[in-house]
């Protein structure tokens, strides 16, 4: 039998056919502009036979995959599909009996990460994400990037069904192909190594957002700082966006792990065990981030309304300064012959004296409490 080292040259060339096939169907029209059928070969990534953790050799169509398990009596059907429609998924859907409410969700995407038991078949919603490098977290428009896993999972197989650019599950068929011990636990097996790989992707993405969120702090509060609110909001945009990834997960996975399902051996169990004490890592600290960002928001505020106040108390000190030339000026201004000093030599250096006087002390005071 071939060995795994082997295999996978001619893995990775059928992944390169299946990807340029799926590119020339999509381009592809009649004459008359109607888009032509896409077969279901341009949207498998990879369909795969494993008996006692080893990876069968050949290619194989999601028919003969299950026809050769059930005739063997023993191992499971591992096939990946990416982004299919209602119609290539409709073959796939009758051979392995998934149930249509859960292949109408697969084939839309954009669910809520869930768990769902039809009949003798699970249905497992993860989201995934990636964090989107940018120079600098005050001026990012966007952080993280969300896509979706769903997994139907049954005594014999697993089917999933990927939705976006960073969601491939290369490296955790790779890894479990590597492990053949754990792979010969069975389909739960491949769901668990999925769940790890999402969650394992929420650990590094929060710790990239963490020294984000460090950076923002410092900024906040840095002497002088002009930090904008509207970037704060855009980081707790993105940070609602994780969270929405991560809460809703932690209830499948608390059920995997307490034994919700018999398609879920007790051996496998564990494995989600350390996989949902992750995950309420993950989510506590999404948590903590929500509510930073909030007091960040409400730090910025406070700074902006201090500053304005400051700026108004300059104003009115000025204000003040003015008004007593001002008012001097004003009285002297009447037009009466009857006045105080209004025939006097000396009466015009008086007035400029005690302008002068008044506003000097009035300027110690306000500069003294701080208004200037």
């Amino acid at each position: 039998m071939p060995s795994l080292s082997q295999l996978r040259p001619a893995i990775r060339s059928a992944g390169r056919t299946r990807r340029a096939e799926r590119a020339a169907a999509r381009a592809a029209t009649d004459r008359t502009g109607t888009r032509l059928r896409v077969p279901l070969s341009a949207y498998v990534v990879d369909c795969a036979v494993y008996v006692d953790g080893e990876r069968l050799p050949g290619r194989w169509t999601h028919d003969d995959a299950i026809a050769e398990v059930r005739e063997r009596g023993e191992g499971f059907v591992w096939i990946g599909l990416h982004e299919p429609d209602a119609e290539q998924i409709s073959g796939v859907a009758e051979t392995y009996g998934l149930h249509e409410l859960a292949v109408e969700d697969a084939v839309h995407a954009h669910n809520r990460p869930k768990l769902e038991r039809y009949d003798d078949t699970l249905f497992m919603v993860l989201k995934t994400v990636r964090y989107v490098g940018h120079a600098d977290p005050t001026t990012a428009n966007e952080i993280v990037e969300t896509g979706e896993v769903m997994a139907f999972l049954g005594r014999d197989f697993v089917v999933t069904v990927r939705h976006g650019r960073h969601s491939g599950l290369q490296q955790v068929r790779r890894r479990l192909e590597e492990d053949p011990e754990q792979l010969a636990l069975g389909p739960a097996a491949v769901l668990h190594g999925i769940a790890d790989h999402v969650v394992d992707s929420y650990i590094e993405v929060v710790r990239q957002i963490e020294g984000d969120l460090d950076a923002v702090e410092a900024e906040v509060f840095s002497p002088g700082s002009t930090m904008n609110p509207e970037q704060i909001y855009v980081m707790k945009r993105e940070i609602l966006d994780l969270r929405r990834c991560v809460m809703p997960l932690v209830g499948p996975m608390r059920k995997l792990s307490e034994g919700y399902s018999s398609l879920v051996p007790h051996d496998v169990r564990s494995y989600f065990r350390d996989v949902d004490d992750h995950l309420g890592g993950v989510a506590e600290q999404v948590a903590g981030f929500n509510e930073l960002l909030t007091t960040l928001v409400d730090a910025v505020l406070a700074k902006i309304s201090m500053r304005q106040n400051n700026d108004m108390r300059k104003i009115t000190a000025y204000a003040g300064l003015i008004s007593v030339p001002t008012m001097i000026a004003g009285v002297y201004g009447m037009n009466f012959d009857n006045m105080p000093e209004l025939h006097w030599d000396f009466g015009y250096p008086l007035v400029l004296l005690v302008i002068a006087t008044i506003c000097t002390v009035l300027y110690r005071n306000l500069r003294r409490n701080g208004w200037l």
